[in-house]
């Protein structure tokens, strides 16, 4: 397969729709997690705890209407997406330099994709 086949911007389109949507299910997932933690463990800030729980599903919500952008050929999920990946880059930059590389490392290499398809995935 060709370069150039590779980064057309229908199939970054489609790579970036998909790749969104997994994002939004994986933070949706760990909003899930956050809501069963404390009933398995004690809870210091709880404060906190609670604007990570509005904050993840925002975010998650956020990810899957970029997604639908991106579904229906919208430029309103561009930016939110590059943004989004933008700062995935920079958690995975801090988890890998903090010796946590089981998920710096995939986050890493899925932001890079998910971010090259964002911004190549519409004609201007």
């Amino acid at each position: 397969m060709s370069i150039k086949r590779l980064f057309s911007t229908e199939r970054c389109r489609t790579r970036a729709s998909y790749l969104l949507k997994f994002e939004s299910l994986i933070l949706f997932g760990t909003v899930i997690y956050l809501l069963i933690a404390p009933f398995v463990s004690e809870v210091s800030a709880p404060a906190a705890l609670s604007a990570e729980i509005v904050f993840g599903t925002l975010a998650s919500i956020g990810l899957w209407f970029s997604a639908r952008g991106f579904d229906t050929q919208k430029s309103f999920g561009r930016a939110p997406a590059v943004l989004a990946n933008l700062i995935a880059l920079g958690v995975s930059y801090y988890m890998i330099t903090g010796n946590f590389l089981i998920v710096g490392v995939p986050l890493l290499f899925l932001s890079l994709i998910t971010l090259i398809s964002a911004a190549l995935g519409y004609k201007e």
